[in-house]
């Protein structure tokens, strides 16, 4: 059974796996042979922080990164439902980046000074990641926002989509009050205003409005996902699932 600090550490690594997931689909797709290459760094970049993720919340029952990637069943993944969803056109995936990718930025610079001590330097190495992944994406987001008409209406029609996601991020009700009072965890609602604050930014720049949109039920730090989480998990895990036990 997770203790809520397994919980904590599963939420994070979960957050990272399912977006790589995701990422790993735009090899070969992207719009420019470069744009392959830069989604898949940012891709493995990410998942390099699920697998040190996963093996801190490993450690305590001896379950192995593959163990937890592979093994759990969907209502046992702590991801929020934003990384979740599909994301096949090139804008909604921009989109999503541009607010993931800042929000586990402003997460890691505070995480870096964890009183655990694998979570901090985890965190360390993951904001330096994450700075880049934050420029790339609002670097297309301004491009396609403030290029041709037809680009700048569906890179707004992405941001409307995936907006009312965001507000998962910023949710205490999955989190341990005790793991921010003895200074292992952030409590996330302390990072909505400076991540909604360089958000905002970017999308100014971008001639972007800014959505007015309720949020959406968006569950999955609960293990309550979408539709789309059982067809990912499916691909990801057919591998293992398939040859139990062996060894590459």
């Amino acid at each position: 059974m997770n203790t809520p600090r397994t919980t904590y550490f599963l939420a994070l690594a979960d957050d990272a796996l399912i977006s790589s997931q995701r990422l790993g689909w735009w090899i070969s797709r992207a719009p420019q042979i470069e744009e392959d290459v830069a989604m898949a760094n940012i891709g493995l970049d990410q998942l390099g922080q699920a697998r040190a993720l996963l093996s801190l919340a490993g450690a305590a029952d001896g379950r192995s990164e593959d163990d937890l990637a592979f093994l759990r069943d969907e209502r046992d993944f702590r991801n929020v439902c934003l990384v979740e969803r599909e994301q096949t056109d090139f804008g909604v995936a921009m989109a999503r980046l541009l607010v993931f990718s800042t929000w586990q930025h402003e997460l890691y610079a505070a995480l870096a000074h964890s009183s655990d001590a694998m979570l901090a330097a985890i965190s360390a190495k993951a904001v330096k990641e994450t700075a880049y992944h934050v420029d790339h994406a609002a670097h297309w987001v301004r491009r396609l926002g403030d290029g041709t008409d037809e680009s700048h209406t569906r890179v707004q029609a992405a941001v409307e989509a995936e907006w009312p996601w965001r507000d998962e991020l910023f949710d205490t009700d999955f989190l341990d009050p005790d793991l921010v009072a003895d200074g292992t965890a952030v409590d996330p609602a302390t990072l909505r205003d400076p991540v909604e604050q360089r958000l905002g930014t970017v999308l100014h720049e971008a001639t972007l409005t800014v959505p007015q949109a309720r949020p959406a039920y968006s569950k999955g730090r609960l293990g309550r996902h979408t539709e789309a989480m059982g067809f990912l998990l499916a691909e990801m895990q057919h591998l293992h699932r398939s040859h139990p036990g062996v060894t590459w």
